[in-house]
C-alpha cells in the first residue's frame, strides 16, 4: 500500500498502514508523461505487493464492475493486514475514487523522511490535519516489516571518510549498532537491498514492541529515536509500552481518519479498470485539474 508512515525508505507492502489519498502511486504509466509516484526514489524498490491490489481488483471487477476503486480496495487489504497481524479491527469507510496523474514530486514532498526531527516530524503531519499524538501513534506501524539499509546506515557507519569508520550514533545502542553495522556493509548505498526487521523482536506482528525498543535505543531510524528524545513523544511512548490496547484503539481510529486525508469522491477522478493505468476515457475530473474540488470538513472532496 502506499506508505505514509515513518520513513520514506522503509520497505513497504502494499496492505502496509498508508496514506489512501488517490492512490496514484499504483499508477505506472503517465498520461501527460513524467515520472510517476510509482517510480520515485522514495518508492521504489521499496514498495512491493502491486499484484496482490491486481488480483483482488480483478475479482471484485467481476462481481461488481466499475464500482470499487483501487483506493478502497487498498483500504481493504490494509485494514484486513493490520487485522491478521495484531487483531485490530475497525470499519472502513469506502466511496474514494482514483485520480488520473501522477507525479513523483510528490512523494519526496509529502512523504516524512527516516532523517526528520521531532519538529519536522510533528509540522509534516500537520501538513495533513493530524496532531503530535497522532504521528506517535501512527509510527507505531513500525512494529511490522523491514527497512533497507540504506536508510540507517549513517547511524552505524561514518561514509565521510575512507574508508569508512564504524559510529555509534546518538539514542542508538552500541550493541544494537554491532547487529546493524554486521548486517550492512560500510559501502551501503541506496542501491544495496540487503534488509532488516524495523521491529526485531516481533517483525510481523502488529504490537506495541516498537515503542519498547524506543527506551533501549534501539529505534532503527534517526526519527525513531526523535520520539525518544522529545519530552511529549516520550510520554506518549510510555503510555503506549504500559498499554497496548489503548495504542491499537488510537491505531485504529487514527487509522479512519487518514484514510480521508485528500481523496476524491462523487464526479472527483474515476473509477479504474485497471488500477497501474488510467482508464481509457473518462469525463472525470482530474486530480491535476486546476480548479479544485470542494471538500467538505473531514477531507472528502464533495465536487
Amino acid at each position: 500500500m502506499e506508505s505514509w508512515l515513518g520513513s520514506s525508505k522503509k520497505r513497504t507492502k502494499i496492505a502496509s498502514p498508508p496514506s489512501l489519498h488517490s492512490l496514484q502511486v499504483l499508477l505506472t504509466m503517465n498520461p501527460g508523461g513524467g515520472q510517476t509516484e510509482h517510480e520515485a526514489g522514495t518508492n521504489s524498490p521499496s514498495l512491493r505487493g502491486f499484484d496482490v491490489i491486481d488480483v483482488a481488483k480483478a475479482a471484485v471487477e467481476r462481481s461488481c464492475p466499475c464500482t470499487v476503486s483501487c483506493t478502497d480496495i487498498v483500504a481493504f487489504a490494509a485494514r484486513d493486514s493490520i487485522s491478521l497481524t495484531g487483531s485490530v479491527l475497525y470499519q472502513v469507510p469506502t466511496g474514494r475514487r482514483n485520480g488520473r496523474m501522477s507525479n513523483a514530486m510528490e512523494a519526496s514532498a509529502n512523504l516524512p523522511p527516516f532523517f526528520f526531527t521531532a519538529k519536522q516530524l510533528t509540522n509534516r503531519f500537520a501538513e495533513k490535519g493530524l496532531s503530535m499524538e497522532e504521528m506517535v501513534v501512527l509510527s507505531g506501524a513500525h512494529t511490522v516489516d523491514r527497512s533497507f539499509c540504506s536508510s540507517f546506515v549513517d547511524r552505524v557507519w561514518d561514509q565521510s571518510v575512507k574508508p569508512p569508520k564504524p559510529k555509534v550514533d546518538a539514542g542508538l545502542s552500541s550493541s544494537y549498532a554491532d547487529l546493524l553495522r554486521a548486517l550492512c556493509p560500510s559501502d551501503t548505498m541506496p542501491a544495496t537491498l540487503i534488509t532488516t526487521a524495523m521491529d526485531p523482536g516481533t517483525p510481523n506482528v502488529l504490537d506495541n514492541n516498537y515503542y519498547k525498543f524506543l527506551p533501549r535505543g534501539m529505534g532503527l531510524f534517526f526519527s525513531d529515536n526523535q520520539l525518544r528524545v522529545d519530552p511529549q513523544m516520550a510520554a506518549l511512548v510510555s503510555s503506549f509500552v504500559a498499554n497496548q490496547t489503548l495504542w491499537k484503539e488510537k491505531f485504529a481510529v487514527t487509522m479512519v481518519k487518514m484514510g480521508r486525508i485528500q481523496v476524491q469522491t462523487g464526479t472527483c477522478g474515476e473509477v479504474r479498470l485497471n488500477c497501474s493505468v488510467v482508464n481509457l476515457t473518462s469525463s472525470s475530473i482530474e486530480l491535476g485539474s486546476s480548479t479544485a474540488p470542494a471538500v467538505d470538513e473531514d477531507g472528502i472532496a464533495t465536487s
